[in-house]
């Protein structure tokens, strides 16, 4: 019993210590495989078998409820600690080169997600491109004003010279 308690206190700790959790059945995928997906999520994520009941319990004493009718058959959750969305393209990448793995859903930002949004989140740029994007959005606007502060100050510049010009001649 005691060992149950310690096993739902820590899966409580990681629901409630993550960004995300994703809900996969992993029904048929061999150990080599699964270390395969674990690797392909590098730090962002801890992938770990769970047991349902346990998972259950957990789950709701960290505040989601989401999960209760999905946690059936053999299941195993990414729990989300960096890039969510790079969590989820190594789900989907390796769900489509091992059928076996089937995404159920998942829960990010205080949201029960489907299966299919969870695909969607897997569609988005990582968050390392779009500040990549950010950065360069906003280095093209500080060149723009760095011009127009620059165009006015040239053309006057170039005024004067021809007023100076005018008067010499």
């Amino acid at each position: 019993m005691a060992n149950k308690e310690a096993a739902v206190a820590e899966l409580t700790d990681l629901f409630r210590n993550s960004n995300a959790a994703l809900l996969t059945e992993y029904r048929g995928l061999t150990v080599a495989q699964l270390k395969q997906l674990r690797v392909s999520m590098g730090e962002h994520a801890t992938y770990a078998v769970v047991k349902n009941t346990l998972t259950k319990i957990a789950a709701n004493a960290a505040g989601i409820s989401s999960f209760d009718d999905e946690l059936a058959g053999p299941s195993a959750i990414a729990f989300v600690h960096g890039d969510t969305v790079t969590v989820a393209k190594a789900l989907r990448d390796f769900a489509k080169a091992n059928p076996l793995l089937v995404i159920k859903g998942g829960y990010f930002d205080g949201n029960a997600l489907s299966a299919a949004e969870v695909t969607k989140l897997a569609d988005l740029e990582s968050r390392e491109v779009l500040l990549a994007k950010l950065a360069g959005a906003f280095k093209q606007s500080l060149f723009g004003a760095a011009y127009l502060f620059n165009a006015p100050l040239s053309k006057a510049v170039r005024t004067v010279d021809a007023l100076r010009a005018k008067q010499d001649a």
